[in-house]
């Protein structure tokens, strides 16, 4: 048997050390398991991660495809280049923005950095999307507005100080299991209490100590009667206001009345007392896709962090925490050149600009002169704008995209070339696949969601006919742009893309392979190879200098600290939001609201877990009085403990139909008491669920919004009902047991 090769998880953004075996002949992880020695985890893995990684379901890629006659052949790798490069350059010609770009937080720091550097230094495209703009892009952009630099402040090692620990908008059982045991474990005291914000009942819920569920969209809303109670009740943090934080008075006159914003809500006012009342606590506020997928998805979170700022809330044991969707989302952040130039670099800065040119060695003017719209615009610019060509690595945007029917028409319409692990919806519609390596086959980096940057290490040998991303990515850079990538190995790329963050907010400079190698894992901030970041913006307390001496505003609550905001002032900035319109509200024709989540064995469109048949109809979770009211079963009523975390295992046939202004789907609905009536729950990652979906936007943060439209139910019509026959899952790959000991 091989020996152990000490890896992370690339499943989600908690970052687990795992211990990979390769198989003892051909290509292939053998198994995995949770590693001891890494300082994430300690051992502990789940269930998912592990089988995901060790035994993917999906349609492996395993020769490069292009497309003849109007059907996808192999190839060799020199004829789908050549294709690819040909395709790419001609659309490029008399344009740079005739190429479109979509990367995934499924990558590597290298490749991700290697992406954005081809699309905003080899072409100097800025129809470039790193893929957060779907999951993290209304958080980021809070945490700029509140604090001038992007990521929580907080870490994993607040949970067990906090002891109000507030979850909005998230399902951490089921999308991040092992976080979930600390969050779990901490709450169980005598002296802490978990409380969850969420319209449906869901596994976290489950066990909360209290669970409030606000009307879907309005959570803007909640958040603002909350603060107006804590100010009504004295519940402000004066002195930390006061000392290290602007803009307060404005947010205070602004403030609804407790009861006109719980109605709009449509929660009790006592519930909203008892949230005030929780934040006199030290306080954690996490919060996921529910918060940030909505055309109001900045505006809420800057209200939770507001919450924190007024309460005090802010330092080691509190704040506000984003829980981050895929494993890199953080990584293609700080490195992918997205929103910022790497290291959180300003992108409209000239002088920033011109570093970047001279350190790419291309001309300053190559690079866009703005970060271009989210992915939404992106496609919708094949439509009505310049993007004639698309290279999509390791996204399922045919799946993953709001009005996913006119995703895919778009696509069809453009020169599109897919790289990825598995066959995909989107990889159907192209006219050259390049086949990727996989978890357990690539090396490089990867960063969590509280800004840990650790190895990811391949396993096993790379099947002939596979390449990695960053092979890919910068092989296809050199024809394209000849001398761009003089790095092309990950140690190189990570070296090259850590010089440049060298003091920046995100510096990551101090961070190496041998570093990691000795340490297993190192935080952001980390300026030279002996200091890392704890939490940031605490002067001498974690901001990665080690010696205390950044200045800035003093904090009220320390003898010893002072706060070091990166805004103008070095202050917190609350924000100026005000509840708004719901992105598309009820009516008569479409009765119903809609709204999505992760299920328990789903995660980047499920590709990795949905096997190579997919069920054509989603499972759609509905009160039973919802259901009979119209026309369907209500009887048969679901387990929520197995199924209100979108355990999507029966299968059957499609007997209802759930329909938008956009498209109709088939649908096999369950009764369902754990949500709300009036409300239709449908997985996030089937394939069909976004054909429903609605394309619009935040307008500060382009994220589209996921989670609320329009929608009515019905029984399906003839020929509509459709059988499946997929296989069962394996119920393990469905628990979200967690693995080993603390």
């Amino acid at each position: 048997m091989t020996d152990p090769v000490p890896t992370t998880c690339m499943r989600c953004a908690v970052g687990c050390g795992h211990l990979q075996i390769g198989v003892d002949a051909g290509y292939g992880v053998d198994s995995v398991r949770g590693d001891v020695s890494h300082p994430v985890n300690r051992g502990l893995a789940c269930q998912r991660g592990i089988s995901e990684s060790a035994d993917p379901d999906g349609e492996w890629l395993t020769r490069p495809l292009v497309r003849e006659d109007g059907d996808l052949h192999p190839t060799t790798w020199d004829v789908a280049l050549d294709r690819a490069v040909a395709g790419l350059r001609a659309a490029a010609a008399d344009d740079p923005d005739g190429v479109a770009v979509l990367g995934s937080g499924q990558q590597t720091n290298e490749a991700a950095y290697a992406l954005g550097k081809l699309a905003r230094g080899g072409l100097g495209t800025r129809y470039y999307d790193a893929n957060t703009t779907l999951c993290m892009a209304s958080a980021v952009t809070a945490y700029y507005d509140a604090f001038g630099s992007d990521a929580p402040p907080c870490t994993y090692d607040d949970i067990d100080d906090a002891v109000t620990h507030v979850v909005w908008g998230a399902n951490p059982a089921v999308a991040h299991p092992v976080m979930f045991r600390w969050i779990e474990q901490r709450a169980r005291e005598d002296d802490a209490r978990l409380i969850v914000v969420d319209p449906v009942e869901t596994k976290t819920a489950g066990v909360a100590d209290a669970h409030v569920a606000p009307d879907p969209g309005t959570d803007l809303a909640l958040a603002r009667a909350v603060l107006a109670r804590v100010v009504e009740r004295d519940g402000v943090d004066e002195g930390f206001v006061a000392g290290a934080t602007e803009g307060f008075e404005s947010l205070r006159e602004s403030l609804p009345s407790v009861g006109s914003a719980a109605a709009t809500a449509g929660v009790d006012p006592a519930v909203v007392d008892d949230l005030a009342a929780a934040l006199a606590d030290p306080t954690l506020i996490y919060w996921g896709m529910g918060v940030n997928q909505s055309v109001q998805g900045t505006d809420t979170a800057a209200a939770l962090i507001d919450l924190c700022l007024a309460t005090g809330n802010l330092g080691p044991g509190t704040g506000p925490f984003s829980l981050t969707g895929q494993a890199n989302s953080m990584g293609t952040r700080i490195c992918s050149s997205k929103g910022s130039w790497p290291g959180q670099r300003p992108f409209d800065d000239p002088v920033e600009r011109r570093l970047l040119a001279e350190a790419w060695d291309v001309p300053v003017d190559r690079l866009p002169d703005d970060p271009g719209p989210g992915p939404v615009g992106t496609v919708e610019a094949i439509e009505d704008g310049p993007v004639e060509a698309v290279y999509a690595v390791a996204t399922n945007p045919v799946a993953g995209m709001p009005d996913a029917g006119a995703v895919r028409e778009r696509l069809s319409n453009a020169f599109l070339v897919v790289q990825d692990a598995f066959h995909t919806e989107t990889t159907a519609l192209a006219d050259v696949v390049l086949p990727a390596a996989t978890w357990g086959e690539s090396a490089g980096t990867t960063t969590n969601m509280e800004r840990r940057v650790s190895r990811v290490r391949s396993a096993t040998a790379l099947p002939p006919d596979v390449r990695t991303d960053l092979d890919t990515i910068t092989t296809l850079g050199e024809r394209l742009s000849p001398g761009l990538f003089p790095a092309t190995e990950p140690e190189a790329v990570f070296h090259e893309f850590a010089a440049l963050t060298a003091g920046t907010p995100a510096d990551c400079s101090g961070i190496s392979y041998d570093r990691l190698d000795d340490a297993g894992a190192v935080r952001w901030p980390a300026p030279d190879a002996r200091s890392e970041g704890g939490y940031r913006y605490r002067d001498g307390d974690g901001n990665g200098d080690g010696d205390g001496d950044e200045g800035g505003v003093e904090d009220p609550g320390s003898d010893d600290a002072g706060w070091a905001f990166e805004t103008p002032s070095g202050r917190a900035r609350f924000s100026s939001a005000v509840d708004g319109a719901l992105a598309e509200p009820v009516d008569d024709d479409y009765p119903l609201t809609l709204t999505t989540a992760r299920e328990a064995d789903g995660y980047n469109t499920g590709v990795r877990s949905r096997g190579d048949v997919t069920d054509p109809a989603p499972l759609a979770r509905a009160h039973p009085d919802t259901l009979a009211k119209a026309g369907l079963d209500g009887d048969a009523t679901v387990d929520s403990d197995a199924t209100a975390d979108g355990d999507d295992t029966a299968e059957g046939d499609a007997t209802a139909t759930v329909a938008s202004r956009r498209g109709a789907v088939p649908v096999r609905p369950e009764a369902d008491p754990a949500v709300p009536r009036g409300l239709v729950w449908l997985p996030i990652h089937h394939p069909r669920t976004n054909e429903l979906t609605l394309p619009e936007t935040d307008p500060k943060s382009d994220e589209p919004n996921l989670k609320q439209c329009a929608v009515r139910l019905a029984p399906a019509t003839a020929g509509t009902g459709e059988s499946t026959d997929a296989a069962a899952r394996d119920a393990a790959a469905a628990d979200p047991e967690v693995i080993g000991d603390d």
